[in-house]
């Protein structure tokens, strides 16, 4: 799973993390180990060493609270969590879907940010009225103060952080396009992924005494990420107001069951430069009720063809899942991802087979309305 290991699962949503998390565990041990052993004297041997151990582990069980704030909310709508990552720069909860609703998504989005601060209240609560000192004070505020970071950097207004999606929400309240809300977030996530760049830079020479090389990596990171949602949300906006039935591929393979095989053979198959590997049967409504592969002329001897008909051999086990000819192609397109589909029956509204949809022909058309190669494009939607 792209460099993540599965190390068990979080009511019952199956929990990774990255290989670079281990690098980032090492490092923070180290930080505060050597913070402990050199703030308090009394700490010898592996003393703060495993001290800055918890510590660490208990960042990232701050950093698991947070993502596990974005699931709850979204299990509460209805929506899998398909994982959460740990990894570099955080964390990750992938979620099945979008919410439905501008008010879903941004419930979704703040849960994160308000369970962050609410840790941060907690703890430095405790910290006060307990008055907390020596090595245990110091890791209790250390956790408090790293998660209000973690709460307001998370709020900041642009994709990918949660900020962005709160955002999005609320610009898809207010126009009623979903789409318009991810582009206006996109441009204001790169923006802040460019100040980080620019921050951190500047740092490293020695420009400002402002941001570090963390600075430079996490604004690149953001940026990349903002990237990404700016290219996804002008595939939706060029994919905005087409239906299913506008990305019906050309000469779609469909055949009647009455037909013979060796009429079949002979239009579908022999007359054609390059033949579909599989076709779609329907009935003399046009209604789907199976596919038949080419495959099968081989097993049916010649002389059988023409008294065979394509309804007795086709298979009724293998019909693509169909789809509305009016839906629209941006739903479409979730739910090729969401069932990890590769083709679609498209069916008019009286139960007419229409034609089949492909992956490939959702691409020809982004192409065809940019007028340029759509490569960049195409990891979005397949």
């Amino acid at each position: 799973m792209n460099g993540n290991l599965q190390v068990g699962n979080l009511f019952g949503i199956p929990f990774y993390v990255n290989v670079s998390w281990f690098l980032v565990l090492a490092l923070v041990t180290w930080n505060y180990g050597s913070g402990l052993a050199n703030s308090f004297a009394g700490l010898t041997g592996v003393t703060p060493w495993v001290l800055g151990l918890l510590t660490a582990l208990l960042l990232f069980a701050s950093v698991l609270a947070h993502e596990l704030g974005h699931s709850f909310v979204a299990l509460r709508q209805g929506i899998n969590v398909n994982s959460i990552t740990l990894f570099l720069f955080g964390g990750l909860a992938a979620l099945e879907k979008e919410s439905d609703t501008p008010r879903g998504a941004f419930g979704v989005a703040i849960a994160g940010p308000a369970v962050s601060l609410a840790l941060f209240a907690t703890l430095f609560t405790i910290g006060t009225v307990f008055s907390l000192s020596g090595p245990v004070g110091a890791i209790v505020s250390v956790l408090a103060y790293v998660n209000l970071a973690l709460g307001v950097f998370n709020l900041l207004p642009g994709l990918p952080l949660d900020g962005g999606n709160v955002v999005k929400s609320i610009v898809w309240k207010l126009t009623g396009n979903p789409y318009k809300g991810l582009a206006f977030a996109s441009r204001a996530g790169q923006v802040i992924g460019w100040l980080g760049v620019g921050l951190g830079a500047a740092s490293i020479l020695g420009l400002t005494t402002f941001g570090n090389v963390w600075t430079l990596l996490v604004g690149w990171f953001l940026l990349q990420n903002a990237n990404r949602s700016a290219q996804t949300a002008e595939v939706q906006s060029r994919l905005e107001g087409l239906t299913a039935a506008d990305a019906i591929a050309p000469n779609s393979p469909i055949v009647a069951a009455d037909l013979s095989l060796r009429e079949f053979a002979d239009r579908a198959v022999l007359s054609v430069d390059h033949p579909w590997s599989r076709y779609l049967v329907v009935d003399a409504d046009d209604r789907l009720v199976g596919t038949l592969s080419v495959e099968c002329l081989r097993t049916i001897p010649r002389d059988r063809w023409a008294e065979t008909s394509v309804g007795a051999v086709m298979s009724t086990q293998e019909s693509p899942t169909p789809v509305d000819s009016n839906r629209p192609l941006l739903d479409v397109v979730r739910l090729l991802e969401e069932k990890q589909l590769s083709v679609l029956a498209v069916i008019r509204d009286n139960g007419a087979l229409m034609g089949l949809l492909e992956k490939t022909r959702i691409i020809r058309l982004i192409q065809q309305s940019q007028g340029r190669n759509p490569a960049p494009y195409a990891s979005l939607i397949l």
